[in-house]
Order: structure tokens, then C-alpha cells, then sequence
């Protein structure tokens, strides 16, 4: 539970903490009633010539599409935090700064080469450190619309466990482990520390001295990512940090549980926050949350659901999980959307590594995120919300989804995936190998099922094309991704059912 203080003791520093922010803030910017903490600004670098920037996010060469790739370390002084009030379920969380201690880490950059390419918005993604390395799981959905709009994507080495490593990672693909000589001089005092280092990142981003990251480009809006563990931590960054900054001008909260990470932990004190935790509603900001079948029920963000607010909007999506084939395989191929990344396949191995029982999710998870990255965009822009979302249904006491008679969910966001099915896609628990239990089932319908539910190979292409064009209507699908996916229903009708 969150650290209490007696009630003499909690308004003496209420007072000093107020009246430092007073003492921080000039006024001209901020919020009536809201005084900002300075953000220091890190000092950058680049990393020793020796071997090549490590992240596994793609195979294809940037060049060919228009991006290049730089790398920075950054480094200073960062603050852990301590809380000032008590930590509900409501996300309307005090903080104030606490100890301090030194670090170095790094960040990873995706540009476009030409400047003209640039929309002016900048995607930091709170690098995944669950499997003992980094990986950037919200730019392995959301990479083609990500470049297809001109954003910047930076990668932010937030955690320790990126550069130092975890007893229970799957391989060591750790920094220092990967490379000592480029990546050993990096050093990290702790994940009480990473809010800090998060928002420090942004602040070289929007207000570089030295060394630029962007090469000259003008940084507009910065918009921070984070998905599963990384999307916990921004929750608790949502609801403590950014009051103090207000680093960021929006923020995409990608498949989160029903839970948010410690403010802080051993060795500081640990500060616990609650089951449950939603988003604060006296936001200044946009926050989206996207959510999958297997972060609502068995993930729990059930029990975090909240309503939409001007500023928050949460989105569901039928037939989806938490991790899935694209995100993972394919979509490391996918360098200008073509049609063969809408197809529904069975596949069980995931980069050689990881066996599950049952073949993963090959869901529209992709499809519906490119969405949400660009309505997210143009929401910080211009201030028009994304549409709003039907909520996933759940049977009476929220233990599980209610199902169609074919086995796919029913409500949430609604994409020809489910409305016009050659599988049966959930979000459930898989088995097998670690980490299979995220990664949901695709069971493809047999020959003599596709040919009951459509007739012919004319039946399913047009049952696709209506609802696709339904989810484009909805503003729930992009028109670019629609025609990818009506393009390849024929040839999903072909290998479904061979000379049908």
C-alpha cells in the first residue's frame, strides 16, 4: 500500500511542495491553477563505433523506406518519486520528487530522411522489458501507418532490466549482454528512477541543447506509447508524473491489465497503487487506451473500465490478443501494407523460440491499431476526439465474453474478421511455451464451414467487402488497410477451400 504520512507531517510538505511549484513556473504556458516543475534537460552522446544500434523491430532496411535510424545515449540526474496523497482508484495521484541518483541509458531513433516527409509528431515508446530485453511492441503493431504518416518513432531504454538484464528473461538479449563494448558504459539506478528518464528522454526531444536526436527537425507534439507491462507504467506516469511536466502531449495506453506499475520499489520504499487504477479525468491531455479480448477479461482490464471523457477514449477490439502474429512475424516484413498481411493463417512458433499448443492470434489487432494511431495524432493536432467504442461483451459477472454462434466474441470494435470470419480469432489463454498465454487461438473454418457460411468464393468477397467498408464507415478501419483487405478475400477463399 502507498506510504502514509501523519497529518502534520503531510501538510507541511503539502505547503513547501506548493509553494515550490510557484517558485518553478513563470505563468505564461500553463493551466490556471497548475504550476510546473522544471524538467532538466540530459545530456546526449553517441555510443562507441563499435557493432550496430540493438533492437529487434524489423526486418526490412529502413532506407528502402524512406526512415533512418539513429542512436543517442543520454544521461544526468533523475528523481524518484514519493506520494502525497493516497493512491485510489480514481488515478487522481499526488507525487513529489524524491531521492536522486545519476544514470546513462539511450534511445533509438526512426526519421524520415526527407524533412518534407515529417508531420511534426513524435511516437516515444516506453521500450517492453518483459521477456529480459527490449522490445517495441506498440512499433511492431502500428509500424506501417507509424512511417505511412510521417511520424518520428524514438524507442526510449527506460528500465533496468534493458540494459542489465533479468534472472527470468527467455534469452539474454540484453544490452550489455548483446554488446558490452558499445552498450557497457550504460548505467541505470533502478525502475524507481524510469519516470524520470521517460520524461527526461522527451525533454532532449522537444528542447535539445548539443546534440539534436532529431537532426534539425521541428518536434511539434510528442506523443508517448507504451504496451502490457510498458502500458502499466504509463498509467502510473499518467496519474502521478505528468501534472508535474507535462511532458507530453498525449499519450497511447496499449493493452494494459487492470493494474498500474509502483511509483516506486526496492530498494526505495516501495508505493504500491491499486487494482483497478483508471485515468484521471482532470487531464489536460489526450489519453487513448486500446485494448484487446485477452487485456479485458483474462488481463482484467475489466474491472478498469471507465467512461469516455472528452479527453479519454478507450477502444475494444473483437477478435484480437494481446500479442499476435503480426506484431510478432509477419508484420516485421510489412513495408508498404500489401494485401498479403491481411491473410488468416495458422501458425504456432513464434521467431523459433516459443512453441504454443494451439496456433496464435491472426487477428485485425494491426489493422484497427493503424487506426488509432493516426485519429490519436489527429487528436493532439486539432482536438477532435476518435470515435467511440463498443464495449466487448461479457457475460453477468464479467468472468468471461459472450460469444456468436461460431465462436467469436460479440460487441467491441467490429472488423470483417469477425463479421465476416474464415476463423474463429479469440483472445483466450493459449498453452505451451512462456508468454503463450498472451497470445490468444486462430482455428481457420474448414472448407465444407466456409462453404456453408458464403456458398462461394463471390459470397465471401462480398459478405468482406461489406464489412469492411462498415468498420471504414464507423472509423474504426483506414481506407488504404480496407483495400488491402478486400483485395486478398479472394485468395483467402482459395486457401481455405482449394478449387471451391
Amino acid at each position: 500500500m502507498p506510504v502514509f504520512r501523519t497529518a502534520l507531517e503531510g501538510l507541511a510538505l503539502a505547503l513547501t511542495f506548493t509553494l515550490l511549484l510557484a517558485a518553478c513556473s513563470d505563468g505564461s504556458d500553463n493551466p490556471p491553477g497548475r504550476a510546473l516543475l522544471p524538467l532538466p534537460n540530459p545530456q546526449l552522446s553517441l555510443p562507441p563505433d563499435v557493432g550496430s544500434p540493438n533492437l529487434l523491430a524489423q526486418n526490412f532496411d529502413l532506407g528502402e523506406v524512406g526512415y533512418r535510424q539513429l542512436e543517442f545515449f543520454f544521461e544526468g540526474t533523475a528523481s524518484s518519486f514519493r506520494n502525497v496523497n493516497v493512491f485510489g482508484v480514481d488515478g487522481s495521484w499526488t507525487a513529489e520528487p524524491a531521492e536522486q541518483a545519476q544514470y546513462r541509458s539511450r534511445i533509438i531513433v526512426y526519421r524520415p530522411i526527407d524533412p518534407a516527409d515529417f508531420n511534426g509528431k513524435v511516437l516515444v515508446e516506453w521500450l517492453n522489458v518483459t521477456a529480459g530485453f527490449e522490445t517495441p511492441p506498440s512499433f511492431g503493431t502500428g509500424q506501417l501507418e507509424m512511417r505511412r504518416g510521417g511520424s518520428v518513432w524514438v524507442g526510449v531504454s527506460a528500465q533496468l532490466v534493458g540494459i542489465e538484464g533479468s534472472d527470468r528473461g527467455l534469452i539474454p538479449l540484453h544490452l550489455k549482454a548483446v554488446n558490452p563494448e558499445r552498450y557497457g558504459s550504460l548505467m541505470h539506478p533502478g525502475d524507481s528512477f524510469s519516470y524520470d528518464i521517460f520524461s527526461q528522454a522527451g525533454q532532449a526531444i522537444r528542447q535539445p541543447q548539443g546534440i539534436d536526436p532529431l537532426d534539425g527537425l521541428d518536434a511539434q507534439y510528442l506523443i508517448a506509447y507504451g504496451e502490457s507491462q510498458s502500458a502499466g507504467r504509463l498509467v502510473t506516469y499518467i496519474n502521478a508524473i505528468h501534472p508535474l511536466y507535462e511532458a507530453f502531449d498525449g499519450y497511447m495506453v496499449h493493452s494494459r491489465g487492470d493494474g498500474a506499475s509502483s511509483l516506486s520499489q526496492e530498494p526505495q520504499v516501495a508505493i504500491s497503487t491499486p487494482n483497478g487504477a483508471r485515468i484521471r479525468t482532470d487531464l489536460d491531455v489526450p489519453v487513448m487506451t486500446f485494448e484487446t479480448e485477452t487485456d479485458v477479461v483474462p488481463l482484467g482490464f475489466a474491472l478498469a473500465r471507465q467512461p469516455d471523457t472528452d479527453l479519454i477514449r478507450t477502444w475494444e477490439v473483437a477478435g484480437t490478443a494481446h500479442g499476435d502474429y503480426y506484431t510478432f512475424i509477419s508484420g516485421r516484413d510489412d513495408t508498404v501494407g500489401d494485401p498479403v498481411f491481411a491473410s488468416v493463417i495458422e501458425e504456432d512458433s513464434i521467431l523459433g523460440f516459443i512453441s504454443c499448443d494451439q496456433p496464435m492470434n491472426n487477428g485485425p489487432h494491426h489493422y484497427v491499431f493503424n487506426t488509432a494511431v493516426r485519429a490519436l495524432n489527429a487528436w493532439v493536432e486539432n482536438g477532435t476526439p476518435p470515435p467511440q467504442s463498443p464495449q466487448l461483451a461479457l457475460n453477468d459477472d464479467a468472468s468471461d465474453f459472450q460469444f456468436d454462434e461460431l465462436g467469436n466474441v460479440l460487441g467491441g470494435i467490429r472488423t470483417p474478421y469477425v463479421d465476416a470470419p474464415s476463423a474463429v480469432l479469440r483472445g483466450e489463454r493459449n498453452t505451451g511455451d512462456g508468454f503463450c498465454g498472451l497470445f490468444g487461438t486462430t482455428r481457420l473454418f474448414s472448407a465444407a464451414e466456409m462453404a456453408s457460411l458464403y456458398v462461394d468464393q463471390a459470397g465471401f468477397v462480398e459478405a468482406v467487402t461489406t464489412a469492411t467498408e462498415a468498420a471504414v464507415d464507423a472509423g474504426f478501419l483506414l481506407p488504404e488497410d480496407a483495400a488491402a483487405i478486400t483485395t486478398w478475400a479472394p485468395t483467402q477463399w482459395e486457401w481455405q477451400v482449394p478449387g471451391g
